[in-house]
Order: structure tokens, then C-alpha cells, then sequence
């Protein structure tokens, strides 16, 4: 199988697949993404235009079997921060893209005719297929009745009615192993640029296809099994499978960094009834469809997802998530798991990123557009997102929308990217990754609250975020899931193992170091050509100056250590 480069321009209705250039040979995921839109976008073009093109890339080590290594990676010229923009997402996507030996699909062009489409990949090529009986319909009906269409193995990215009418909050969805479109690319409006390219799911059906090429085998399965057996080993692989990302809650409870209402405070008093603890007995005690553990991809060892249930044991959603709970419950003052997962479900089947969406609903309640607390009106208004009302499209336009709309001060962005759980004046670097990431506010960049350190020292910080950024740009370009990123930590040598026997090539003895720092140079430079300088790496002026409970903290990093952060 010969690995190779799709590419479908929806203006002419044509395919082209090419051979992968010389230079994008070493990338996957993250890393080619930035590769391709440095080599093929101008930076300054119309986000929603037709020069933009929406990217989907496995990461270099999807395909192998490896646990937590199947994330995939999708990029553009952002619409929501104006710069370069990749997000990532389990599933299945991406492992079926790569059995079909697709190293990266590019979509490009601008529609020519009317309706709306789907993109059907299998071995026989790519077909388009009208999808206008899916439009207005949400993520979850859309993706069973495609599901019916096309057969239960088959992977699907879809949009929901935010991406369809190109809100900048809307992201791309992907099935999870159980059929579930919960996976998604949330983060930076990408969903909006797939709606402008008018294609309402893109269905990979990779049978027939075959497992990616290696050149030694044995070095592989070596490299694996070291891996695997400092994964199992791992003290975090155990919290997390038993709480997932919702063990959070209670340390950035117990550290003062819990966005409540509207990021006025670190602490919240309803936090233990939506902990990651209360969550899991919760689920147990109901019994029923509900699963504490849950793996978003196919042989995952790590199970940080779950499947919550009611009362009456039926599914509300599958994941909550702690960027969930704290973008759209402490951030909200809403203190209901269930109501927590109600919102969730509806800004899934909205295909809307629930941090722009949480932290959206928070701006606009700090505007007396709505109480705090008042769950039923928080979803009434997601409900307005569907409808297209004027209220409805302010919310999904995100948090910046909001606030610059209704004149508020306090609203949580980077980049116009809203910030996720962690406050950045009681984290101060998770803090610098938001300032100083090209990819706007996004802890997944480089997250520093798992640091020994003190959190508060502004000294520090800037140091912890370059490291972290570096890493999470390698593992992010490796397709590597972030919480599994602690099994390789332990098992010096695998990844370089993995891409020798993957491969063939050398990748040096730190690959993800290397692959980070070259991933981040080339989205340094695509921001720098599209106008982004070093005032756009701050973080808003009223953190600086608005003390959080309960330690009276401000971000104080200085300036100069912002803007060295990359030349580290």
C-alpha cells in the first residue's frame, strides 16, 4: 500500500492522488497540517473562503494498534482567531483514513452549485453524494441515519446545524468506537469552514483496506511492548480510567483555578456534586447504559471517556468531560451533573465546541441576558443556536461574539479563543501556553498544572510552558492521545523505535522534541505572515488586573518572558 496524499476540490467535483512530498514525509497529524497550510494557504485569506482548505491527518504512529495513538488532526486558517489552526480528536477517523493509505485529505475550492454534499472515501476513490436531506438535522440523527446508509464500521466526520450555518464555535465531529459522533475537533471554528465547503459528513470506508506498511516489523512489536507495559504501569492510567478528565475538578477546586461564574472565582461551592467522583458513583449507582470507563478508540487502555445515564439508566451523553463541567457547570454556577450532561448532549448535536459555547453562555450572563444557575435557560438558549435566532447565532459565535456585543469586560479569550478550565492567574503556565500559543487559548497546548511546582510563581512559568508546548506539538504531530503521553515518558526510546520501524527513517533520539519545535516554528511563522505580532500574545488586560478568590492572584508573568518563551 502505497501511502499517498488525497486531494478534493468541491468547486470542480474532482479528486486528485498524489505521491507525498519529499518534505512532508516525516510529518503526521499536527505537524503536516502546519506543513501544508505554510506550503499551500496564504495566511491572510478569507477564513471562509475559497482559498482556505479544511485539512484531515492521521498522526505518524495511527494504524499501529497501539493504544491512544489513533487521534487525528484537523487544520485551516482558522475562523474564529484569524491564524493557523489544528484540532484534535479520537474515534476512528483517523485510523481509517490510514488504512486506506491516506496520509493527509485536503479539501479545497469553494461550491459551484447549489445543495449540499458528503465525501464517500474507499478504495475505490472518492464519490460525492448529495446530503441536503441532512441539513437542519443534529449530529446524533445525521450520524445514525449515515450509519444506516453506509454500515456500522464505517468512520464519519460530520458537522452539525452550527458548522451548516458557519458559526465560529462549530467544530467537526467524529464517531467514537461505539458509533458515537462525540469525538470532536472543537476548537477554533473548523466546523464553520466544512460548512462553507458545503460537505455535511465526509464517510471513510476503508474495507478491504489494509494496516500501514512497516520496515521491520519486529522492532515495531519490541518498541510496543515497552510502551504498553510502562502504560499499564502507570499510577495515572488508573485514576483516569476510573474518573477520567474529570478527576480535574477537585484539584482545580482544591488549587483556587475553577472557573466559576464567568472566571470571577477559582472555587466553587457546588464543586464535589459535579466532581469526577461524584460523577463515577453517580453512573454506578444508576446501573442501566451508563459505563464509569469507556474507550473513545478501538483497543484504548486508558478508558478516560464514560457514558452518563439518568436516573432512569438511559444514556444523557457519552463523554462528560471536565472541560464540560467546567466551562458549562461551575463556570455557569450550575451544580447538576445531570443538567451538566443535557447541555453537553445539545451542544454535540449542535456540533458545537462546549468551551466557546460554555464560556459563551457565561459572557452572556454576566450581560443579564440570563441567571446564573438557571439550567433550563442555558439550554433554551443552545436550542436558539439551532433555530438561527439572533441569540442563538451570538452564542455561536462564541464567547468574543458575546462579549464584544453586549459590552462586557470580563471575557475569558486568547486570539478570540476562549479560555478551557484552567484559570490562568492560579495556573500561571498553563497561563503563557495560552498567551503565547499560535493556536490561541488551548490548555491542550501545553498544559503545567501537573508540574510540582508553586503555580503562583510567575518566575517559573514561562520555562514549564515552553517544554510543555514543545512536547504536546511532537505528540500532537505523533497522533498520540495527551493522557496517554505518560506511558511513553516512561519507556525511553519507544517512539524512536516506533518511527524506525514504522518507517525507516531516523528520527534522532527526542523525536517529539524535534517534531514539536519544527511543528511550532512553522505555526510561529503562518501567524507571523498573517499579522499576529507580540501584543496578540496576552492574555486579556483584566486578568492582569482583577484578582481571583481565593488567593487574590493576578497573572504578573512578565512581558520579556512572554515573548521569549520560544526562543528557549
Amino acid at each position: 500500500m502505497n501511502e499517498a496524499i488525497w486531494r478534493v476540490n468541491v468547486a470542480e467535483q474532482t479528486v486528485g492522488i498524489e505521491p507525498v512530498p519529499s518534505g512532508w514525509r516525516h510529518l503526521g497529524g499536527r505537524g503536516l497540517t502546519a506543513r501544508i497550510l505554510t506550503d499551500e494557504v496564504c495566511p491572510r485569506c478569507d477564513p471562509l473562503g475559497p482559498s482556505n482548505k479544511l485539512l484531515f491527518a492521521p498522526g505518524l504512529l495511527a494504524g499501529l494498534g497501539l493504544s491512544s495513538c489513533d487521534r487525528l488532526s484537523i487544520g485551516a486558517l482558522s475562523p474564529l482567531t484569524g491564524g493557523i489552526k489544528e484540532s484534535n480528536a479520537g474515534g476512528t477517523t483517523a485510523l481509517r483514513l490510514i488504512r486506506l493509505g491516506i496520509r493527509a485529505l485536503i479539501v479545497e475550492g469553494a461550491p459551484a452549485r447549489a445543495g449540499w454534499y458528503l465525501l464517500r472515501l474507499s478504495r475505490e476513490g472518492v464519490r460525492f453524494e448529495p446530503a441536503d436531506e441532512l441539513v437542519g438535522m443534529g449530529a446524533y440523527e445525521s450520524a445514525e441515519r449515515l450509519r444506516r446508509r453506509y454500515g456500522p464500521k464505517a468512520a464519519i466526520a460530520l458537522i452539525g446545524p452550527a458548522g451548516e450555518k458557519q458559526m465560529k464555535a462549530a467544530g467537526v465531529l467524529n464517531l467514537d468506537k461505539d458509533g458515537e459522533p462525540s469525538r470532536i475537533a472543537a476548537r477554533g471554528g473548523l466546523g464553520a469552514l466544512m460548512g462553507a465547503k458545503r460537505l455535511k459528513a465526509i464517510v471513510v470506508d476503508s474495507a478491504g483496506g489494509e494496516k500501514p506498511p512497516v520496515v521491520d516489523a519486529a522492532l515495531v512489536r519490541s518498541a510496543a511492548r515497552r510502551y504498553v507495559e510502562s502504560l499499564l504501569a502507570h499510577p495515572r492510567r488508573k485514576v483516569y480510567g476510573e474518573y477520567g478528565t474529570a478527576a480535574m475538578t477537585m484539584m482545580c477546586q482544591e488549587i483556587g483555578a475553577l472557573p466559576t461564574r464567568n472566571f470571577s472565582s477559582g472555587r466553587f461551592a457546588g464543586a464535589a456534586k459535579i466532581s469526577g467522583e461524584a460523577m463515577r458513583d453517580l453512573i454506578l449507582a444508576r446501573g442501566g447504559e451508563g459505563q464509569a470507563t469507556h474507550a473513545c478508540m478501538t483497543g484504548c487502555l486508558v478508558g478516560c471517556s464514560n457514558v452518563f445515564a439518568g436516573p432512569d439508566g438511559k444514556k444523557i451523553c457519552s463523554p462528560v468531560e471536565y472541560e464540560t463541567i467546567a466551562l458549562a457547570g461551575s463556570n455557569l454556577c450550575i451544580d447538576s451533573m445531570d443538567d451538566i450532561a443535557r447541555l453537553n448532549w445539545a451542544m454535540n448535536d449542535l456540533g458545537l465546541d462546549s468551551i466557546d459555547a460554555g464560556a459563551a453562555l457565561g459572557v452572556a450572563a454576566e450581560a443579564g441576558q440570563w441567571t446564573f444557575g438557571d439550567a433550563a435557560r442555558a439550554l433554551e438558549l443552545l436550542e436558539e443556536v439551532g433555530k438561527g435566532s439572533q441569540p442563538g447565532c451570538l452564542i455561536g459565535e462564541g464567547a468574543e461574539a458575546v462579549g464584544r456585543s453586549l459590552g462586557v469586560k470580563r471575557v475569558p479569550v486568547v486570539k478570540k479563543q476562549a479560555i478551557s478550565g484552567y484559570d490562568p492567574r492560579a495556573v500561571k503556565g498553563v497561563g503563557v501556553t495560552y498567551a503565547t500559543s499560535p493556536q490561541g487559548a488551548d490548555h491542550t497546548c501545553g498544559q503545567t498544572i501537573h508540574n510540582n511546582v508553586n503555580h503562583l510563581d510567575p518566575r517559573i512559568q514561562a520555562a514549564l510552558s515552553a517544554r510543555s508546548q514543545i512536547n504536546s506539538a511532537g505528540f500532537d504531530t505523533l497522533g498520540v492521545c495527551l493522557i496517554a503521553a505518560f506511558g511513553f515518558a516512561e519507556a525511553p526510546g519507544a517512539i524512536r523505535d516506533l518511527l524506525r520501524g514504522r518507517f525507516g527513517w531516523d528520527p534522532g533520539e527526542d523525536p517529539v522534541q524535534s517534531l514539536g519545535r519544527e511543528t511550532l516554528g512553522l505555526e510561529l511563522a503562518f501567524n507571523r505572515a498573517a499579522g499576529f505580532t507580540t501584543a496578540d500574545d496576552r492574555l486579556p488586560e483584566w486578568m492582569t488586573t482583577e484578582p481571583l478568590p481565593p488567593h487574590l492572584s493576578v497573572f504578573d508573568v512578565e512581558g520579556s518572558d512572554l515573548d521569549g518563551v520560544f526562543a528557549r
